[in-house]
Protein backbone atom coordinates (compact mmCIF):
# COMPACT_ATOMS: atom_id res chain seq x y z
CA UNK A 1 0.00 0.00 0.00
CA UNK A 2 1.18 3.36 -0.88
CA UNK A 3 -0.35 6.99 0.23
CA UNK A 4 1.92 9.94 -1.96
CA UNK A 5 1.13 13.51 -1.28
CA UNK A 6 1.66 16.30 -3.43
CA UNK A 7 1.31 19.73 -4.20
CA UNK A 8 3.00 21.12 -1.00
CA UNK A 9 5.38 24.60 -1.00
CA UNK A 10 5.79 28.18 -0.39
CA UNK A 11 2.68 30.58 -0.85
CA UNK A 12 1.76 33.71 0.70
CA UNK A 13 -0.69 34.42 3.42
CA UNK A 14 -4.28 34.43 1.21
CA UNK A 15 -3.23 32.60 -1.46
CA UNK A 16 -4.15 28.93 -2.24
CA UNK A 17 -2.96 25.74 -2.60
CA UNK A 18 -4.21 22.29 -3.50
CA UNK A 19 -2.67 18.85 -1.88
CA UNK A 20 -3.54 15.61 -3.64
CA UNK A 21 -2.91 12.06 -2.08
CA UNK A 22 -2.83 8.89 -4.73
CA UNK A 23 -3.18 5.89 -3.30
CA UNK A 24 -2.43 2.12 -4.43
CA UNK A 25 -2.40 -1.28 -3.37
CA UNK A 26 -5.41 -0.95 -1.77
CA UNK A 27 -9.63 -0.72 -2.19
CA UNK A 28 -9.39 2.91 -2.28
CA UNK A 29 -13.68 3.25 -2.46
CA UNK A 30 -13.30 0.82 0.60
CA UNK A 31 -11.29 3.32 3.08
CA UNK A 32 -12.13 6.69 4.61
CA UNK A 33 -9.85 9.29 3.76
CA UNK A 34 -8.34 12.04 5.98
CA UNK A 35 -6.03 15.08 6.28
CA UNK A 36 -4.07 15.24 8.97
CA UNK A 37 -1.50 18.34 9.62
CA UNK A 38 1.90 18.69 12.28
CA UNK A 39 3.64 21.81 12.76
CA UNK A 40 6.69 22.12 14.70
CA UNK A 41 6.65 21.43 18.10
CA UNK A 42 2.94 20.67 18.39
CA UNK A 43 0.62 17.02 18.13
CA UNK A 44 -0.91 15.85 15.03
CA UNK A 45 -4.06 17.21 14.31
CA UNK A 46 -7.09 16.17 12.25
CA UNK A 47 -7.50 18.46 9.66
CA UNK A 48 -10.66 16.91 7.24
CA UNK A 49 -12.64 13.18 6.68
CA UNK A 50 -14.36 12.19 3.84
CA UNK A 51 -16.46 9.05 3.60
CA UNK A 52 -15.90 5.89 1.62
CA UNK A 53 -18.08 7.81 -1.08
CA UNK A 54 -17.59 10.83 -0.33
CA UNK A 55 -21.21 11.94 1.04
CA UNK A 56 -20.10 13.30 4.27
CA UNK A 57 -17.02 15.51 5.17
CA UNK A 58 -15.66 16.96 8.58
CA UNK A 59 -13.36 19.53 8.85
CA UNK A 60 -11.29 21.02 12.12
CA UNK A 61 -13.02 24.49 13.49
CA UNK A 62 -9.83 26.00 12.33
CA UNK A 63 -9.72 25.14 8.55
CA UNK A 64 -13.83 25.31 7.90
CA UNK A 65 -14.96 27.75 5.31
CA UNK A 66 -11.51 28.05 3.80
CA UNK A 67 -10.61 24.04 3.48
CA UNK A 68 -12.35 21.45 0.91
CA UNK A 69 -11.72 17.48 0.74
CA UNK A 70 -13.07 15.61 -2.32
CA UNK A 71 -12.13 12.40 -3.58
CA UNK A 72 -11.76 10.46 -6.65
CA UNK A 73 -12.46 7.02 -6.17
CA UNK A 74 -11.91 6.11 -9.95
CA UNK A 75 -8.93 7.75 -9.89
CA UNK A 76 -7.85 6.50 -6.10
CA UNK A 77 -7.06 10.00 -4.84
CA UNK A 78 -8.04 12.10 -2.41
CA UNK A 79 -7.72 16.32 -2.53
CA UNK A 80 -7.54 19.37 -0.14
CA UNK A 81 -8.57 22.36 -1.80
CA UNK A 82 -6.70 25.42 0.94
CA UNK A 83 -8.38 28.62 0.54
CA UNK A 84 -6.99 31.54 2.25
CA UNK A 85 -4.51 30.32 3.67
CA UNK A 86 -2.51 31.94 7.17
CA UNK A 87 0.68 31.00 8.41
CA UNK A 88 -0.57 29.21 11.64
CA UNK A 89 -1.25 26.71 8.67
CA UNK A 90 1.99 25.78 8.42
CA UNK A 91 2.74 22.36 8.63
CA UNK A 92 3.75 19.06 7.05
CA UNK A 93 0.01 17.49 5.61
CA UNK A 94 -0.27 13.69 5.83
CA UNK A 95 -2.74 11.52 4.01
CA UNK A 96 -4.55 8.41 6.04
CA UNK A 97 -6.64 5.64 4.88
CA UNK A 98 -8.84 4.22 7.62
CA UNK A 99 -10.77 0.70 6.85
CA UNK A 100 -14.56 2.31 6.39
CA UNK A 101 -15.59 -1.07 8.46
CA UNK A 102 -13.43 -0.05 11.26
CA UNK A 103 -11.96 -3.41 10.75
CA UNK A 104 -7.75 -3.75 9.18
CA UNK A 105 -5.04 -1.98 8.96
CA UNK A 106 -4.61 2.32 8.84
CA UNK A 107 -1.79 3.78 6.28
CA UNK A 108 -0.47 7.01 6.65
CA UNK A 109 1.40 9.22 3.72
CA UNK A 110 4.73 10.28 4.02
CA UNK A 111 3.50 13.89 3.76
CA UNK A 112 4.19 16.85 1.88
CA UNK A 113 5.61 20.44 3.14
CA UNK A 114 3.23 23.56 3.18
CA UNK A 115 4.52 26.98 4.16
CA UNK A 116 2.57 29.99 4.68
CA UNK A 117 5.14 32.75 4.65
CA UNK A 118 4.91 36.49 3.54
Amino acid sequence: VQLVESGGGLVQPGESLRLSCAASGLAFSSYEMSWYRQAPGKERELVATITRRGWSTKYADSVKGRFTISRDNVKNTVHLQMNSLKPEDTAVYYCKADPATGWGSEYWGQGTQVTVSS
